[in-house]
């Protein structure tokens, strides 16, 4: 099974997070951390910590194209097709999922994590075609893949989440938390 999203923007910032947001948010509480939570994630280790604990994971490099966002829970991932363009694959990361919700977001919602910026941005992602799914509470192995996908005759850029269920509570050896995803596309 797999969830496609169409069109997603990464609001200027060229960045896109995963995670499940209200583990987010007790995260921050837990380390006593500011509404900024962007300022703190790149002026001290917290953001490292947050993504060593699998709390959340960042995408730098996202350039401001619209992206095709896919969360695959089993099925052949769309970016290992014939004719999907690959561009990077990295696995090893890890999410802890305990609200039933994974979700991709923008860093400008870092820069004033408030239970009302919160609560705006979930009555936001009611709306259909928001990047987000139900899914189990668990832990979850992590596979991204970038590049463009095939629609309607024409290439997207996209990113694939392979999500499978894992034990495992540590990053792998090869994750670089600060690796670009930056996707050449031809069509932008």
């Amino acid at each position: 099974m797999h969830y496609e999203f169409p069109e997603v923007l990464n609001d200027l910032i060229d960045y896109f997070l995963i995670g499940d947001i209200y583990l987010l948010k007790k995260f921050k509480e837990d380390n006593a951390l500011s509404d900024d939570l962007g300022s703190e994630f790149i002026s001290n280790d917290s953001g490292d910590d947050a993504v060593k604990d699998g709390i959340v994971i960042p995408l730098a490099g996202i350039a401001n194209y619209p992206y095709t966002i896919i969360f695959n829970l089993g099925d052949a991932p769309e970016l290992l097709k014939p004719e999907s363009r690959l561009q990077h694959r990295r696995g090893g990361y890890f999410l802890r999922i305990e609200h039933r919700q994974v979700m991709l977001f923008t860093w400008r919602i870092l820069q004033n994590f408030t239970d009302a910026a919160l609560d705006a941005l979930q009555k936001r992602y009611r709306e259909p075609a928001r990047p987000q799914i139900e899914i189990d509470n668990g832990i979850y192995d992590v596979e991204i893949l970038g590049g463009e996908v095939l629609r309607n005759d024409y290439y997207e850029p996209a990113l694939e989440f392979v999500v499978r269920r894992t034990e495992r509570t540590q990053l792998t050896e090869e994750v670089d938390i600060n690796y670009h995803f930056t996707i050449d596309s031809e069509s932008y």
